[in-house]
Formats: C-alpha cells, sequence, structure tokens
C-alpha cells in the first residue's frame, strides 16, 4: 500500500515508518520539512505537507499532534486542540478525495478521563476533562463515511528513545525516581513495538472504531515505579508530593496524578495479540533490546 504518515518523524512516528517500510508498503511523511523525511528513512520515503500530499494514496496513519509536556496556557491548549483536531480533520477530507480506503487514527486513553480504579474498555463512555473533551473531538474529526476509520486509543508509550520513558530514565538512574503523588492512580502502558503493530494491524485489516492501545495488564503509577527502579537497578526515592506537581506544572499535572484503568477488550477481541503483556518484561525490552 502506498501510506501517507502524519507525524512520522515524532518518537512513534519513527518506529512505525520503519516497521511499514519492512512490510513493503511505500510511505510518504507529512513534515513541516519534508526535505528531512529522506535523510530519516535512508531515502525509503518521501516527505510532504499537508499542502503537497500526493495525489493518490491508499491510507492514512495520523499521529499528528503537539507534545502534552509544557504548562497547559491558553495559547497552548489551543495548540494542542488545533494540531490535534483541525490536521485530522484536513486529512481525512483528503484521504476520501484522493482514493483512501483507510484512515486510522491516533487517539489517547485520556478520552475516558479520571476514573479511579473503574476498569475502562472501548465502551466506556468519554470523560469530561480537557484531554476527554480533546480526545472526543479528535476522534469526532476523523469520521467520514466514505472511509473505514479505525481510532487507537494509545496508552503510555514505553521506549527508551523517546516519551515518558525517556524523561524519567536519568532521574531514576541518578536516584530522583519516585511515585507522584499518592501512587495509586493507574498508568495503562504499552511497549512501543506493540502500539506500532496495532496502528499497523488496523490499517491492514477490515477493521473500523476504537482500540485501546495499552498492554492488558495496567498498573498503578506505585507499581510502575518500583517496576522502573528495578530494570535500572536502583532504590526507589522519595514521592513527589501532589502539590509540588501542581505548583511545577499546573493544569498539566492532572495527567500525571490522575489516569485510567484502560483494558483493550475490543482491540484483542478482533485479533490483535500484545507481544509484551507484563510490565517487567517490556521495560527490559526497552530498555536493552
Amino acid at each position: 500500500m502506498h501510506v501517507v504518515v502524519s507525524g512520522g518523524t515524532g518518537f512513534i512516528g519513527k518506529h512505525l515508518v520503519k516497521h511499514l517500510l519492512g512490510r513493503g508498503h511505500s510511505v510518504s511523511v507529512v513534515s513541516r520539512s519534508p526535505q528531512q523525511v529522506a535523510g530519516l528513512f535512508d531515502g525509503k520515503a518521501t516527505g510532504c505537507t499537508l499542502e503537497t500530499l500526493p495525489a493518490a494514496f491508499d491510507g492514512v496513519i495520523n499521529l499528528a499532534g503537539a507534545t502534552l509536556d509544557k504548562r497547559w496556557t491558553a495559547a497552548r491548549k489551543r495548540e494542542i486542540f488545533d494540531s490535534r483536531v483541525e490536521v485530522t480533520r484536513t486529512l481525512s477530507e483528503a484521504a476520501a478525495a484522493r482514493g483512501a480506503r483507510a484512515f486510522v487514527s491516533g487517539s489517547a486513553i485520556g478520552y475516558y478521563g479520571e476514573r479511579g480504579d473503574e476498569p475502562c474498555t472501548e465502551e466506556t463512555a468519554p470523560g469530561s476533562d480537557f484531554l476527554a473533551d480533546v480526545c472526543v473531538k479528535w476522534e469526532q474529526a476523523a469520521q467520514r463515511d466514505d472511509l473505514r476509520v479505525a481510532l487507537v486509543r494509545t496508552g503510555l508509550v514505553v521506549h527508551r528513545s523517546g516519551g515518558a520513558l525517556a524523561v524519567m530514565l536519568p532521574l531514576f538512574r541518578w536516584l530522583l525516581g519516585g511515585r507522584l503523588g499518592n501512587g495509586r492512580q493507574y498508568w495503562s502502558w504499552v511497549h512501543v513495538d506493540d502500539i506500532v503493530a496495532l496502528f499497523t494491524f488496523a490499517l491492514e485489516n477490515d477493521v473500523s472504531g476504537p482500540l485501546n492501545g495499552a498492554a492488558p495488564n495496567p498498573v498503578t503509577n506505585r507499581e510502575f515505579t518500583r517496576a522502573l527502579a528495578k530494570a535500572v537497578h536502583r532504590p526507589v526515592s522519595l514521592p513527589v508530593p501532589s502539590f509540588s506537581l501542581r505548583l511545577l506544572y499546573g493544569e498539566m499535572a492532572d495527567m500525571l496524578l490522575h489516569g485510567q484503568k484502560v483494558l483493550p477488550e475490543r482491540t484483542t477481541s478482533l485479533g490483535f495479540e500484545f507481544k509484551y503483556t507484563q510490565l517487567d518484561n517490556a521495560l527490559h525490552a526497552a530498555l536493552y533490546e
């Protein structure tokens, strides 16, 4: 297939593009610096912008979205929203106009909002906070009657090359890694290889609708902290108080202090198999393989 990938130069995107190329697909990467794409992928992928998309292609995997790791000012919230919702709407319209058959759009488990220890499957209703609202509108922007649309609600992606784990590793190695708040909030995680495989599964198979992109065994932040400290052979440090996180990050701290216990019920019922189902194994692979 000829696949257009937005966000293909990001953390997950780079892993995904290499995986798609390895499976024999041709890939066009949407980038603000399209001339740099060929260098990133040894000349095997081409770059384009939203304004210079190929005249025809078979499918889209949409990973576009500004990172969430900055204080959420009003301007930053608008950027988070527009980089997901508006870009997704533009891409879905272009995909339909150019004859694409499949549109696989990223979303996030933030869709479910703060749920405590309530299990969240793909059938669970959305939450009501800022991220939940963004995710609902993000998914709505992807929907079209003339495309097969799959929505991958991604959890905390673990790999040393990026994401939250790359930020946490130095802290744990410097003996500064402790639980956040009371540590009881759930962190639903997924190894990068599995989330890449799930996006590819949704592209290549006749599936549509929401798919939870989180491993079948979610853990609390306290359990995640202990597992990561064990993986890097360091003791767990003192906890980080909730008030400190709120003072430092403002509303963004909710993303760290709240959580969702996400179960990939529909994902696995459709035939997808996770390679990494236990956090200890996933962290070892993410750090050392």
